[in-house]
């Protein structure tokens, strides 16, 4: 693909993050054309690198995660090292960090030092509570974030303790809000003239900020939401139900004209016609006797069996994936979503495929995670470095 067609060509972005959420800010920035260069210890790089399953000593997940960027090492305890950061960050348009509020201060890569010498420079700051407040010197991991920004207090059933989603949540939408507040801030620096700025991005209030009306209704009402396993109270009916030949399926007939093409299809045109079921009211209120009816239909059948009849009903349907699932799904296939790929030892590889899909200037990959400090000599020559000063470098240990 013609790199300069991406929407974010052009934008230069200096990664200083691990693990998840600074870098999984930066892929999505990578995959539409901004150019990411990576900053990784000399010792090891990135500890996600060793993350998960291993194929030839590497993460899978590095694969992808690292996608588009190209890594450069560059000892942060060196006063080499930290030199060459800010002279990258001189001529960057953003910069994504990760660590501990505080950290890059001791190095003398805090704000202060870096706007001065870039003053349209993008910092994007990811922790887990912030750069102000009395919790900001607390370490916290996703886990943190969903715990205290209120996703973990409602996740699971009602008899038994919270419970986690199977992935880091919690670092993925927090990437979300770092990547949208890094393109926000471009917007203001680049058509209205603005300067650059720091976007804060909290674990917790990243997560903190998808929890719906959980706010208004404990404040007016005094409500407090609680784990409902499967179903959400003031939205009927939505449910996961077991098909007789064990297939876990949601369906969701909670609009007003869906619910009655849901009771016909389960042969209940009484429910259907009730005028007291007409309206999510009338059938929240009678919850448990709408998911016994659905429940009871469900189990009586094979899995194909309750899809066709729901998708013939026009009634939302879906079996609960597992990724084998994935594989196997048409419209997984249809809309792109596995790439082939081949890793270094010439494995072939499905990665995801890219999202969101832009009908005009799609992000693409271009590569896959590169190996610690691939791109050291070429981004050094490119600021003027020589070979016998990167030789240099090497030696005493800055990259």
């Amino acid at each position: 693909m013609d790199l300069a067609a991406k929407p974010l060509a052009g934008v230069k972005v200096l990664e200083l993050g691990t693990l998840i959420a600074g870098p999984f800010c930066t892929r999505i920035l990578a995959e539409f054309g901004a150019e990411v260069i990576k900053v990784e210890s000399p010792d090891g790089g990135d500890p996600l690198r060793q993350w998960r399953k291993l194929h030839a000593g590497t993460s899978l997940w590095w694969s992808v995660q690292a996608r588009n960027k190209r890594s450069l090492t560059a000892n942060l305890k060196h006063p080499d090292g930290l030199a060459i950061v800010r002279r990258l960050a001189a001529e960057a348009d953003i910069v994504v960090e990760n660590f501990r509020p505080g950290v890059l201060e001791k190095l003398g890569l805090g704000w202060d030092v870096l706007s001065a010498l870039n003053p349209g420079l993008v910092m994007v700051r990811l922790s887990g509570f912030g750069q102000t407040g009395p919790y900001k010197d607390r370490p916290g991991f996703g886990a943190i974030g969903e715990s205290m920004g209120g996703l973990r207090y409602i996740t699971g059933f009602p008899d038994r303790p919270p419970v986690r989603t199977g992935i880091s949540i919690g670092d993925s939408i927090a990437a979300l809000w770092a990547a949208i507040g890094a393109l926000m801030a471009l917007r203001h620096r680049e058509v209205n003239g603005g300067a650059g700025q720091i976007v804060d991005v909290a674990l917790y209030e990243a997560v903190f900020a998808m929890m719906e009306s959980m706010v208004p209704e404990f404040d007016v009402a005094g409500f407090v939401r609680e784990r409902t396993g499967n179903v959400m109270p003031g939205i009927t009916p939505s449910n996961t139900h077991t098909t007789r030949d064990g297939r876990h399926v949601i369906i969701g007939g909670n609009g007003d004209a869906i619910f009655k093409r849901l009771m016909s299809a389960i042969g209940r045109p009484d429910l259907a016609d009730d005028p007291g079921l007409a309206s999510n009211a009338g059938r929240d209120a009678r919850a448990d006797e709408l998911y016994e009816a659905i429940g009871a239909w469900v189990e009586a059948r094979d899995g194909d069996t309750v899809l066709a009849a729901m998708e013939a009903a026009e009634v939302p349907a879906s079996p609960v994936y597992s990724v084998a699932d994935m594989f196997r799904d048409a419209q997984f296939a249809a809309r792109g979503m596995f790439e082939a790929a081949t890793l270094p030892d010439g494995q072939r590889v499905r990665i995801p495929g890219i999202v969101p899909k832009l009908a005009g200037t799609p992000g693409s990959t271009e590569w896959l995670g590169p190996k610690l400090g691939e791109h050291t000599d070429e981004i050094l020559a490119n600021l003027d470095f020589t070979v016998q000063e990167i030789a240099s470098l090497r030696e005493k240990g800055a990259i």
